[in-house]
């Protein structure tokens, strides 16, 4: 009957020639209005976007921001064209959660406008040490290393 989200669109013929993450611009500009109410929105990947080696990054459009919408992509497979109007990204509108706060206007700020980094870091007791049993012609031997468990790949010289 109807999508749950607005397509968006590039508005300029781009080119990824590297695995860096880029800012399309849409020519789209906030507020998303519909039925006379500001919404805020998810902005998504298409489906078929990724399927043609394009990642969307995931972002959040605040329902008082007044710039351009931007879509920020990457590829692991560069160089990719992007022409111009070509749908890739999707903006699924979402209503209003929590009261609205007082304080400045939300704007035409982008990418972390709203405040710094936010770095979460965990004091480690214990190392990931491994004991590790290498075993050649009939002989073994046992060591304790600091390995990385999640490589498909360890090699010991």
């Amino acid at each position: 009957r109807g999508s749950l989200g607005l397509d968006l669109a590039a508005a300029i013929d781009i080119v990824l020639k590297d695995t860096k993450p880029v800012k399309i611009p849409t020519g789209v500009h906030g507020p998303l209005i519909l039925n006379g109410q500001s919404y805020g929105a998810l902005l998504l990947g298409r489906s078929s976007t990724t399927l043609q080696g394009l990642t969307v990054e995931p972002g959040v459009i605040d329902a008082g921001y007044t710039g351009e919408i931007m879509i920020m992509a990457h590829t692991r497979f560069p160089p990719i064209s992007i022409p111009a109007g070509s749908r890739i990204a999707q903006l699924v509108p979402l209503p209003q959660l929590v009261k609205e706060a007082r304080g400045p206007l939300r704007g035409t700020g982008r990418f972390g406008s709203t405040g710094g980094l936010v770095l979460l870091t965990l004091t480690m007791e214990q190392r990931p040490v491994v004991e590790a049993i290498l075993c050649f012609a009939h002989q073994e031997k046992r060591l304790r290393a600091l390995l990385d468990t999640g490589a498909d790949i360890t090699i010991i010289a």
